[in-house]
């Protein structure tokens, strides 16, 4: 999964705190301003900055800081979400992850720099890909994931080549340097799975299918 990327761009800016916890720290927070005893227009300005502060930093605690995707974090959250509405009320939704093909040789050859220029145009793509009901995260190093709502293997399937086709045709420009990428994509269902956990590890396993089979490929599970 790219751990040489993941430590250099991630390490420091990582925030790592649960949003739930955010949330509580807020509404304590407020509730002490409240009970000082200072003017009431005061203590409106203070919590007024206090909101703003609180939803900066909800917003840091479930994005990935380079792509402005959501984090891991956040996709372990909603796919869980996601696999228990399903559960409850039916339904089939779709998991995707998408591996950058060959992702360190252009680290190697054209500097990290190029690597975190290179993440954030994928993202651009997958964002542009997708419909506004998907949810699209970063999940780690050179690896995006997607969960697909109330979509099929067949769907998953048409939606991933579309996006496969588009970055492999896709320019990227940087410092007048033209690069050709591909990514590799693995898919998998929730079908009648026991656990949240078990739809991406059927989506990592095809993703390994993709790679063994020759890249630039879409399995599914």
């Amino acid at each position: 999964m790219g751990d040489d990327f993941q430590n250099t761009c991630d390490g420091i800016n990582s925030f790592d705190i649960p949003s739930e916890m955010l949330d509580e720290i807020q509404k304590n927070i407020e509730e002490i301003i409240a009970n000082f005893p200072v003017p009431e227009d005061n203590k409106l300005d203070v919590i007024k900055k206090i909101n703003f502060m609180y939803s900066h930093t909800k917003y840091m605690s479930l994005t990935d800081p380079l792509t402005g995707l959501y984090n891991r974090r956040h996709f372990d959250n909603c796919l869980e979400r996601e696999f228990l509405r399903s559960k409850r009320y039916g339904g089939t939704f779709s998991v995707a992850i998408i591996d950058i093909d060959f992702f360190k040789k252009v680290n190697d050859t054209y500097g990290h720099l190029c690597g975190d220029f290179v993440l954030r145009e994928v993202a651009y793509l997958l964002i542009e890909n997708f419909r506004k009901t998907d949810m699209v995260f970063r999940y780690g190093g050179e690896e995006f994931v997607v969960i697909l709502t109330e979509t099929d293997l067949a769907g998953a399937e048409i939606s991933m080549e579309r996006l496969r086709k588009r970055i492999e045709d896709n320019n990227f420009m940087f410092n007048s340097q033209l690069l050709k990428l591909t990514v590799s994509c693995g898919i998998s269902i929730n079908g009648n799975l026991e656990f949240a956990s078990d739809v991406i590890d059927n989506a990592d396993k095809a993703l390994y299918r993709a790679k063994q089979n020759g890249r630039n490929r879409i399995e599914v599970f």
